[in-house]
């Protein structure tokens, strides 16, 4: 691994405000083409659980999507065969560009994700993650992409540093600015609040807005309210592997988004 001086202190620093206002990023800086994506019966088994339960899914380009419901409810397991993590016990996934289904291997190289762990690099620097993965996109100039990466989500200062010395939000947006090297055409992103102070989550909600407004498309997992959620155009509330809600492309997701936090608060209170 590449040696690199451990920070000395400020190990758990927060964004600085001087750098919060740069709200503008590299990487939204040119329209996406945002990719298609048909779940069809989709089902997933770990031994004798059902995570997954006949799951079928007609997700726009473009669309913003928020995936709601308990711990346990299938959004992780959902997002992860998305991303092509894990697949389906049955059933089949295909993404589109226009009306053009692609293969797998192209679509992994137009996908970004924001696992639950955030799967960075400890004995790397913050650069050093960045330019390795850089590197297995295969982007041009892989130093200068990481390090232009690292100045939108206040990690600048910090490039020189172990990851190991970061604190959980920092690392959070280490894992955000790592999904968003290669300007992906779809951006999973499991809980992206996790982590993240007030400022980050208006940084994250706001950078958000702007890869919506570009073109790409977005399926996340959330929990409670925050920031990510106001570019959210589409809710679907999961339940035991099931979907038992959807707003539709041109509902209302909010109102599912507010009747699963309810029905979280009181199915939680009788537990």
């Amino acid at each position: 691994m590449p040696g690199s001086a451990v920070a000395q202190n400020n190990c758990c620093a927060i964004w600085s405000r001087a750098e919060l206002p740069r709200v503008s990023t590299p990487f939204a800086s040119s329209p996406n083409a945002g990719l298609r994506i048909s779940f069809s019966d989709i089902e997933k088994r770990f031994g004798m659980r059902m995570a997954l339960r006949g799951v079928s899914l007609e997700i726009a380009a473009g669309e913003c999507v928020a995936l709601v419901g308990h711990n346990g409810s299938g959004k992780t397991t959902l997002l992860k065969i998305a991303a092509q993590l894990s697949r389906p016990s049955r059933g089949e996934i295909t993404f589109y560009s226009g009306m053009t289904a692609l293969e797998a291997d192209v679509v992994k190289r137009r996908i970004g994700m924001v696992a639950h762990h955030t799967l960075v690099y400890d004995e790397l620097t913050a650069e050093e993650n960045l330019v390795f993965f850089a590197k297995l996109f295969g982007l041009p100039d892989p130093v200068a992409r990481a390090r232009q990466s690292l100045e939108p989500v206040g990690l600048a200062r910090r490039s020189a540093d172990l990851v190991r010395t970061f604190s959980r939000g920092m690392r959070q947006r280490l894992a955000i600015a790592r999904a968003l090297l290669a300007s992906p055409e779809l951006l999973l992103l499991d809980e992206p609040a996790a982590g993240l102070d007030p400022e980050g989550q208006l940084w994250l909600g706001t950078t958000l807005a702007q890869l919506h407004s570009s073109g790409c498309t977005i399926l996340m997992s959330t929990h409670g309210r925050n920031e990510t959620q106001a570019s959210v155009t589409r809710a679907i509330r999961l339940e035991g592997g099931i979907v038992t809600h959807d707003s539709g492309p041109c509902g209302d997701p909010y109102g599912v988004m507010a009747l699963a936090a309810v029905r979280e608060a009181v199915e939680g209170d009788g537990r």
